[in-house]
């Protein structure tokens, strides 16, 4: 999921991507504790995850992470928690892996405010934690992400061109993501800040849990609502609610589909591209938010300062100066899916074009 911090708090120093390992010098940066030991030797570095439902994160963020911990750090072990979109479960992970002596966290909050006080546990373990795709409250060291507010201002000027000129002041659903999740305000007001005076929002909702599920009967009461030839454009927050939200349009037999965004460039949203069932999605690159996230962590683990690695700071409730990294934003349609998922990865020609979707393949240049 889901994605980053709103515009207000992120205060960006530099647009491209850091790479490089954070310089062997010991002097602390912001919100890093005190007692963290140092050296290169091997640790375990504890990696929490939200939810089992959105594939990206067994898929893509999980072992990618796991990688590049075991690049920079081979003697390093990474122990994994997933809370499945539970946040009893996730304080109780948490505080195992404190109890077990992990020196590094690396957090993806199942609810933002929430985690607040296993966060501030970990601090005051002298654990750093890394905020990983959502920011947590409490005393974060640092946070690999990407910008929600952009993502959703993507999102929407990408609505409004595959809308184009036939409907006139277009009437549009909004398909949120969980409330609990700080990405879904700031994507809101990104889409919004776009759709203003330019078209009308017909209904708003919340998907609890990102789960598609839910955003198919959150689209079922819009349909009902309505009326099936009265919703011009459906604005979702992801793919997974993308796929929800198509799904509630075809079991009503809304012919022909609007335009529907996401985000996360998942597989099956690069494929609806293909057959006109999704207009955009928006493709963060996991490699590369995994990547500053082992990175920090490693760096941290290792008791040494990110400088080298952060390109911005960010705010939470706690501190106002957290290092950040904040990846490139790249908006995919129909047409651009060869430069953008392909010559970029993550995907190859034939993952995406398997039989059922040749010769939609070919239309698009893919094939053939």
């Amino acid at each position: 999921m889901k994605s980053s911090l709103g515009r207000a708090a992120v205060a960006v120093t530099a647009v491209s991507l850091a790479v490089g390992l954070a310089a062997c010098g010991t002097a602390r940066g912001p919100g890093i504790p005190t007692a963290v030991a140092k050296g290169s030797g091997g640790f375990t570095i504890g990696l929490l995850l939200p939810d089992t439902h959105t594939a990206r994160w067994a898929t893509a963020d999980k072992p990618l992470v796991e990688k590049k911990v075991r690049q920079l750090c081979p003697h390093c072990t990474v122990d994994y928690a997933n809370a499945s979109a539970d946040v009893a479960t996730q304080q109780q992970q948490i505080d195992s892996m404190i109890a077990n002596g992990v020196r590094v966290l690396i957090l993806d909050p199942v609810d933002y405010k929430a985690l607040r006080s296993s966060v501030t546990r970990a601090h005051d373990a002298h654990i750093p934690v890394v905020s990983y795709d959502r920011l947590a409250q409490g005393p974060v060291s640092a946070y690999s992400s990407y910008d929600s507010w952009q993502i959703g201002r993507i999102q929407a000027q990408g609505l409004l061109a595959a809308m184009g000129s036939k409907a006139h002041d277009p009437r549009v659903v909004m398909m949120n993501g969980d409330p609990t999740d700080p990405n879904t305000a700031a994507l809101k007001d990104g889409a919004l800040s776009v759709l203003k005076g330019r078209a009308k929002i017909a209904a708003t909702y919340y998907t609890g849990g990102w789960i598609p599920e839910n955003a198919f009967s959150n689209m079922s009461a819009a349909i009902a609502e309505l009326g099936a030839g009265r919703i011009d454009g459906v604005l979702s927050a992801n793919d997974g609610l993308a796929s929800g939200a198509l799904s509630a349009l075809k079991a009503a037999d809304v012919t022909p589909l609007p335009p529907i965004t996401g985000q996360d460039a998942d597989l099956g949203a690069i494929q609806r591209l293909l057959t006109g069932e999704q207009s955009l999605t928006v493709y963060k690159s996991f490699v590369s938010e995994a990547d500053a996230a082992a990175r920090m962590a490693v760096a941290l683990g290792r008791g040494r300062t990110l400088h080298g690695i952060a390109n911005a700071r960010v705010s939470n409730d706690t501190s106002k100066d957290i290092p950040a990294v904040l990846g490139t934003l790249v908006p995919v349609t129909a047409h651009t899916i060869r430069q953008t998922v392909v010559d970029r990865g993550p995907y190859t020609v034939s993952q995406i074009c398997t039989p059922q979707y040749r010769s939609a393949c070919e239309k698009a240049g893919l094939t053939g």
